[in-house]
């Protein structure tokens, strides 16, 4: 993840969320086998929103953010990022890294401008949302 000027990033509005993000590729085998787990957990994970992006689809939104393994995921909100970094598509490592988040024992570094501009993005784009109603 590209690191930018902290003061900028704090001027731009906050989300009020937690997102968990997969960021991925369509052409990727794994990531279209990790997409069904992926939206499963959003179903189990309710007080987080999760969201499923194509960086190749919706660069716009991803900007700035270097994505360089598949699959990658971002766990931030408004205080910071959690987790980002590449996972292996299993639901038992995606079930602990959300437990750890929700027991708030991950420590959050303070977001990136591209990553603060993907959320802002994200909350804006709620038909990119994955919605545990819709499964």
């Amino acid at each position: 993840m590209n690191d930018s000027d902290p003061s900028a990033a704090q001027s731009l509005p906050a989300t009020d969320v937690t997102w968990i993000v997969c960021l991925c590729a369509d052409w990727c085998g794994l990531c279209r086998d990790y997409e069904t787990l992926f939206t499963q957990m959003a179903a189990r994970y309710p007080a987080f929103r999760f969201a499923w992006l194509d960086i190749e689809d919706q660069s716009g939104l991803v900007g700035d953010i270097d994505v360089e393994t598949f699959p990658t995921v971002l766990m931030a909100d408004a205080q910071g990022t959690q987790f980002f970094g590449p996972l292996t598509p299993q639901a038992n490592t995606l079930a602990r890294l959300l437990d750890s988040l929700q027991s708030a024992s991950l420590r959050a570094a303070p977001l990136a401008l591209a990553t603060r501009q993907l959320l802002d993005a994200l909350q804006a784009a709620p038909e990119l949302w994955i919605n545990a109603s819709d499964m």
